[in-house]
């Protein structure tokens, strides 16, 4: 299993937290101050239907590319919230399909960083590499992302997420149930030859595509999605009429509801309960489950 980095560092965050408190003869203050009481990760303006649906968010975005060169997976484009007075971001990495390179999901980064994100955008080592191999590398890149990137002052290290798009997907699923201090996880008509996904403790939300003839959803996106438990948060929505191939392009459906499911669940902002709970009923969608009230 990877190794996280909040693994990593537990031990030497423990160790110095004592030898501070020993130092100064105090214990470690356990009453929460009046900012602790607020959230100290919202982002942007209160949300409305018509902000979480537009082509970009209250932020302007500028983007870097990482050469194919780095070690652990094959490089690509982080997009990042120009602003320096909002203090930190979540960090989302997102990986393509079978055969797929990231050209084919670089439309979600723009799209997602003008919402309050750092995204990137990857290559995986080779086109043809499996669910488990992507999901390897969506670790090795969420890693890169806040140690070695040149935006890493700008990403919170503890508030990290995948997506994924059909193989990706299925990675994305691997990563979420071997790292499970990541804060979301949203597989995009993922495949994956595991059905059941019972250990998966991430916040989940799967897309499935109606008319999906790769990864068909009685097979893959409802299995995996059934087979979490229901005391975890989790939802699965079905695109109305779509094929396997609707996140390789510019999804209103898609974006919506990926940026309401990363705020509320990396961002810990519960003004986008509004948009996932009730489930989810418009033209686009053929199908919405879900465990509500969430969180």
């Amino acid at each position: 299993m990877h190794a996280t980095i909040k693994q990593r560092r537990s031990l030497l965050a423990g160790l110095l937290t004592a030898a501070l408190a020993a130092l100064i003869g105090i214990g470690v203050a356990t009453a929460p101050s009046a900012a602790a009481a607020e959230n100290p990760y919202e982002r942007g303006p209160a949300p409305t239907e018509s902000s979480i649906e537009a082509l970009r968010g209250s932020y302007s975005v500028s983007s870097t590319s990482v050469s194919s060169l780095v070690l652990g997976f094959g490089g690509g484009t982080i997009y990042y919230p120009t602003t320096t007075s909002d203090g930190t971001f979540g960090g989302v990495v997102i990986t393509p399909g079978f055969t797929a390179y990231e050209s084919s999901i670089s439309w979600l980064g723009p799209r997602l960083a003008s919402q309050g994100f750092v995204v990137f955008t990857i290559d995986t080592n080779t086109t043809l590499d499996q669910p488990g191999q992507r999901a390897d590398q969506m670790q090795a890149a969420l890693d890169y992302l806040v140690e070695s990137s040149s935006v890493r002052s700008r990403v919170d290290e503890n508030r990290l997420a995948v997506m994924g798009h059909s193989m990706g997907g299925g990675g994305s699923l691997e990563a979420a149930r071997d790292n499970p201090d990541l804060k979301a996880a949203i597989p995009m008509t993922p495949w994956h030859t595991t059905k059941s996904w019972s250990t998966l403790s991430v916040p989940t939300l799967i897309f499935g595509a109606e008319n999906d003839s790769v990864a068909p959803v009685g097979s893959h996106s409802e299995p995996f999605y059934n087979s979490i438990p229901s005391s975890r948060d989790k939802m699965y929505i079905e695109l109305n009429g779509a094929s396997h191939f609707a996140p390789n392009s510019s999804n209103t459906t898609i974006a919506k509801y990926s940026i309401s499911w990363l705020k509320r669940f990396v961002d810990d902002d519960t003004r986008y309960d509004q948009f996932l709970c009730p489930l989810p009923q418009e033209s686009s969608i053929e199908e919405s489950r879900g465990t509500c009230p969430l969180g």
